[in-house]
């Protein structure tokens, strides 16, 4: 062999590790030289995984090989190559059987008398893996210097030490770029509050965030649209021991069913249509952190199988390929949905249902909260300030009174609205720019209740009546009012009125509210 040549050799290796090389091809791209440099009919990349060598590449052997695996105590001409230090070359008529019989391509049956070398690939200062080289002409290899196959098993294992770092960079770049994607749409979607309110049964709330959140338990999280259960599972999240590692937040009713189980688990080059290269799901994104799966209730019945038994195992599949992956992932789940009615109705898995449910939070509607209205209204007030460029954004009195009488069938999200809406049409009476904006009822365009047009508990009460008749006909007004926005739901009401369910009934009672 010419300098020349060994120098092109080399310089082949070292393109080997070029950006546009896929890292799957690697040891085959080796093979190839290596069959370039030596006059060799046979060649494979062996690793070594425990006792047993496991082909990576080959060339001149059937195909087949590679599924193959070669345990050392049944291959004792392997094992001897794999043994010694260097490079060794084994007498043509070597009695030690040969693993590649019948393997040669071209050849069938026991090879004949053959030359053969092999040399083995260190990574450590300890066995990785082993070059061998096959030649039909028993006297093939005479005139191969043994340093320089040495020579070249110590760059290959080199390079493939390199390519493997590099795939692992670029797995990781991929990662975290998905990861940023996923956190921007998660920020996106939902800016960063954080559960606001002083009402009992915020109150009540927090205690029982506080309380699950330095676990690991699964927590369902039901309520209401619009009242705020993402704010619940960050909250969730930043109080637990995940907290430095990603939330990371699917709404499974945003997806196409055919996409839901990419999105979960992630899919391998091919898998389908469009699948050009491998994605890693939001399972492999949030490992170490938490998972939200948002509007669980929608999943489809075949996911909601496969999710099951990642919840069970700890395991995910991506679509396309049997390979496992272990994942350490907390998981949130949330919905609008009554999932137990579901259960009943056939449309969700009782199995899942229950691996859900471990710890189940119920986020109560504003309309339950009281005062909190006015807390949360003055943050939207404040965020349209900044917006609308204003030094001052408030709510008179009479807008104040509007919204804490408002049924807010849309919970939060339909009050932050209702603020925006009121901001803009507020500036809108003003010429120019103005330096403070005031919202008033008017500004709100609520409903008949809201603006103290028919609000029951407000109606006059007859006159002339002794303080205690007056105060019973106001108490029993006020709660059929309740009663009426809750649909009959005593739990509900005595929420809304700040009561114990006990004080309600023992209420309702005196007051002959009692259904006889």
């Amino acid at each position: 062999m010419t300098s020349s040549e060994l120098l092109d050799a080399v310089r082949r290796m070292l393109d080997l590790l070029g950006p546009d090389r896929p890292g799957a091809s690697l040891p085959r791209q080796l093979v190839d030289v290596l069959q370039a440099l030596f006059p060799c009919d046979a060649a494979a990349l062996l690793r070594l995984e425990g006792d047993t060598l496991r082909p990576l590449a080959v060339s001149g052997l059937s195909h087949d090989t590679l599924g193959r695996r070669f345990r050392l105590q049944d291959h004792p001409r392997l094992l001897t190559l794999l043994q010694r230090r260097g490079s060794t070359r084994l007498a043509s008529d070597c009695q030690l059987p040969d693993p590649y019989d019948g393997l040669v391509e071209g050849r069938t049956g026991q090879l004949e008398v053959h030359d053969c070398m092999g040399c083995p690939l260190y990574r450590d200062d300890q066995p990785w893996g082993l070059l061998t080289l096959d030649a039909l002409d028993p006297h093939a290899f005479e005139s191969v210097e043994p340093a320089l196959l040495e020579a070249f098993a110590s760059l290959a294992g080199a390079v493939l030490a390199a390519g493997e770092r590099i795939g692992n960079l670029q797995q990781r770049a991929q990662r975290e770029q998905q990861l940023v994607r996923a956190l921007a749409e998660d920020s996106t979607r939902a800016r960063q509050r954080e559960l606001t309110g002083h009402s009992a049964v915020m109150r009540r709330l927090q205690a029982e965030i506080d309380t699950v959140a330095g676990t690991d338990l699964t927590v369902l999280i039901t309520g209401e649209t619009g009242t705020g259960k993402e704010l619940v599972a960050q909250a969730l999240h930043a109080r637990s021991q995940r907290a430095e590692q990603p939330l990371i937040t699917l709404n499974c009713a945003a997806l196409p069913e055919n996409l839901v189980e990419s999105e979960l688990f992630g899919h391998v080059r091919g898998a389908f249509t469009g699948a050009v290269g491998e994605r890693r799901g939001r399972f492999e994104l949030a490992d170490g952190g938490t998972l939200l799966l948002d509007e669980i209730g929608e999943l489809p019945l075949p996911i909601q199988a496969k999710l099951l038994r990642v919840l069970q195992g700890g395991q995910i599949e991506r679509l396309g390929t049997d390979r496992q992956h272990r994942v350490d992932v907390r998981v949130l789940a949330a919905t609008n949905r009554d999932l137990a009615a579901e259960v009943r109705a056939g449309r969700f898995r009782a199995d899942l249902y229950h691996r859900l449910s471990v710890y189940p939070l119920q986020v109560p509607p504003l309309r339950e909260r009281g005062r909190d209205v006015q807390l949360l209204a003055g943050g939207f007030l404040e965020e349209n300030r900044v917006r609308l460029g204003l030094r001052g954004l408030r709510l008179a009195a009479d807008a104040q009174s509007a919204l804490l009488r408002q049924p807010w069938p849309g919970n939060v999200r339909e009050l932050e609205h209702l603020v925006s809406r009121a901001a803009v049409r507020a500036m809108a009476q003003h010429a120019g720019q103005p330096r403070i904006v005031t919202l008033h009822a008017q500004h709100l365009e609520l409903g008949p209740v809201a603006m103290g047009q028919a609000n029951p508990a407000e109606a006059p009460l007859p006159v002339h009546l002794p303080l205690r008749d007056a105060v019973d006909a106001f108490q029993r007004r006020l709660i059929e009012d309740a009663l009426t926005r809750n649909a009959g739901n005593r739990a509900a009401t005595a929420r809304e009125l700040g009561l114990d369910r006990g004080n309600l009934h023992r209420l309702l009672r005196r007051l002959d509210l009692l259904p006889s």
